[in-house]
């Protein structure tokens, strides 16, 4: 692709379950390889790009063992999964040749950097991903508040949230629900009035309040994040206003 990008500075928000391929949880290293190939191919466009990964695929085999724990304990649990989960995708793309930091919201000096604001959008600015790991660093906040929170500190243009095995926002899971429709624009207002599981409220109040859209769109296609990009219509589109 010759084009100008719509966007230079992009976080993609991916889930833990996105990681997952077609296991009941845990990390599939070929689903890992194809989400690094697209982030490059991103990136290789002169995009600079964050990530924000949240920890489903880990933190779902270890349900029973948080049932009945402290609240603030289990989500420093699912911090600490979420660092799993970038290590996996910083080795990832290192592998495909991408120079690749790790910042952490809580610390583990071993493995990676602190999150420092000015240091993460350095790193941008000399073209190489950085993938923010451990939430927020606090308990009661989800990965999804980490995503809008990041993009808001990085100056990032747009989220590109991605979904696993859905094309975007319906007015019912597409899952569940065969009569579910789908939505190809809609305000953040809109989504938290209508209950629609984008993000969470926090979320997405924040991204309201900042004028920071949403693109939501389906991981599974690895042409999406390209296309995204390129300034096509994929997915649904959550405006501010």
């Amino acid at each position: 692709m010759t084009e100008k990008p719509a966007f230079q500075r992009v976080l993609v928000k991916l889930s833990g379950e996105a990681l997952m391929g077609d296991l009941e949880f845990g990390t599939d290293a070929r689903t890992v390889e194809a989400i690094a190939k697209q982030l490059k191919g991103v990136r290789d466009r002169g995009v600079e790009v964050s990530v924000v990964l949240g920890a489903g695929n880990i933190y779902r085999g270890l349900e029973h063992a948080a049932a009945g724990m402290d609240r603030a304990t289990a989500d420093y649990m699912g911090m600490l999964a979420i660092v799993l989960n970038a290590l996996t995708l910083q080795d990832a793309l290192e592998k495909q040749g991408v120079h690749t930091r790790v910042q952490s919201a809580i610390t583990i000096s071993e493995v990676a950097e602190p999150y420092i604001r000015r240091r993460a959008m350095r790193h941008l600015e000399k073209g190489r991903i950085v993938i923010f790991a451990a939430g927020t660093g606090n308990p009661f906040f989800t990965s999804d508040t980490a995503a809008s929170l990041r993009a808001l500190e990085m100056h990032a243009e747009i989220i590109l949230m991605a979904k696993n095995g859905v094309e975007g926002v319906y007015t019912a899971d597409p899952k569940h629900d065969p009569d579910a429709e789908f939505i190809p624009e809609i305000t953040a207002r809109e989504a938290i009035q209508r209950g629609l599981r984008i993000m969470d409220t926090t979320a997405l109040s924040l991204c309201m309040d900042n004028h920071l859209p949403i693109n939501v769109f389906n991981m599974n296609d690895e042409n999406n994040i390209e296309r995204i990009v390129s300034g096509e219509r994929v997915g649904t589109l959550v405006r501010p206003e």
